[in-house]
């Protein structure tokens, strides 16, 4: 078979040819109960024993990560706790939806709503284990057999039983070498994209911190709109028109894949109807997304939005990639979070908060060089965000490979 003419950035499902590959020959491959070639750990300790070591929780394993990026300590927590050494597997048994594993590199202490797996290096290789544990065949298998209703949880009883084809060691090693090498290549491209993100915001922040522009309210520099509110007199009628809501806007673009509708007579269309380059921004939502906005693109005609969304629309002193400049800076330096309200686990930026926000207005060549400035990092940014799907594609393309 002709490698070069192998893409290896097209996953499996695409390119059938890959299966076909030496690396995925699969003579000599065993079907073992997982307990068979790997072990559950449950050596318990307190913590109060352990203060000074690091201590890793559910919430510090990052999904689809093979990485502990952050822990705390010991005596930050209580209750027992499982012990865990250098080279084992650190899963998420509790919500294993969530996919949260990863291998320790030091010895520690974690959750005893983690399992602790270690390789039986006879039967599958330590570098090996982790990469079969991510691929989907396992993750999904671990999902079906979970038990319980509000926090679904992996039982080692039912796990070890489950069965599982594993290459020989030789084979394993150089899988394990090359989803090593792509793995590291992903961690640059992670790295690279914080590093853009840094540079993103500290730009922003110098554009729009301590500059001798005029500043006005955001009301004053153009017309703030909160949505209709959803009815069910509002469900059927003879003004049917798509809507957009809080679903379809994202952090700098517009998912239109689920829109719904709903009746807008003739005045309501007026007021609610969306023009090309008007920005949406998400007026209640988790305080971290709160104020998320994009801007309408025109692609959905007819379209109106609903009250979960806030509607600006620029007047004649702003430019509209501009205002959406300092809108993604509010968002992510915090300051619509800042300002929103909190009702139970939704904050509420609210049209009359954000209409009261000061907004600077430069000299409109000055907000084409600002705006100017945010596309190019930005459009940088999402470059690498590209890339950065592909590696995991072909992670994953490999791993299912090996696992289907």
């Amino acid at each position: 078979m002709n490698l070069h003419a192998i893409d290896i950035m097209t996953p499996l499902s695409v390119n059938p040819h890959w299966a076909r590959l030496p690396l995925f020959d699969r003579k000599g491959w065993r079907t073992m109960a997982f307990g068979e070639f790997a072990e559950s750990v449950n050596e318990r300790v307190e913590p109060s024993t352990a203060a000074e070591e690091i201590y890793v929780g559910l919430d510090d394993l990052d999904s689809g990560s093979l990485h502990i990026r952050w822990w705390g300590k010991g005596s930050d927590v209580i209750g027992t706790k499982l012990r865990f050494r250098k080279g084992d597997i650190i899963f998420g048994r509790r919500r294993a939806y969530q996919r949260k594993l990863a291998v320790a590199e030091m010895d520690g202490i974690c959750s005893a709503h983690a399992m602790v797996v270690r390789a039986k290096p006879t039967l599958v290789l330590p570098e090996f284990l982790p990469f079969l544990m991510m691929s989907d065949r396992f993750m999904n298998r671990a999902v079906e057999i979970s038990v319980g209703s509000l926090s679904p949880t992996i039982n080692w009883t039912t796990l070890k039983h489950e069965p599982f084809t594993l290459p020989p060691l030789d084979q394993q090693r150089r899988i394990a070498e090359i989803l090593w090498a792509v793995d590291e290549v992903k961690q640059a491209f992670e790295k690279s994209s914080q590093a853009a993100i840094v540079v993103r915001r500290t730009r922003m922040q110098e554009a729009f911190s301590d500059r001798n522009y005029p500043t006005v309210t955001i009301k004053e520099s153009g017309d703030v709109q909160l949505g209709r509110q959803r009815a069910p007199k509002y469900q059927t009628g003879a003004f049917t028109k798509p809507y957009l809501r809080v679903a379809n806007v994202f952090d700098g673009f517009i998912d239109y894949s689920d829109v719904l509708e709903m009746d807008f007579d003739k005045r309501d269309f007026q007021t609610y109807s969306l023009s090309p380059g008007d920005i949406l921004l998400n007026e209640g939502q988790s305080r971290e997304l709160v104020g998320r906005c994009a801007i309408y693109d025109g692609k959905l005609t007819g379209c109106c939005f609903q009250n979960t969304l806030i509607r600006y629309r620029v007047g004649e002193e702003v430019l509209t990639d501009y205002a959406f400049a300092f809108f993604q800076h509010c968002f992510h330096t915090g300051v619509f979070a800042a300002i929103s309200s909190q009702t139970t686990s939704i904050a509420h930026l609210g049209a009359d908060r954000f209409a009261k926000l000061k907004i600077p207005i430069p000299p409109k060549r000055e907000q084409q060089k600002i705006a100017d400035t945010y596309a190019r990092i930005r459009k940088a940014e999402l470059a690498n965000l590209e890339h950065l799907s592909k590696i995991g594609e072909l992670q994953s393309s490999i791993l299912n490979a090996v696992t289907s």
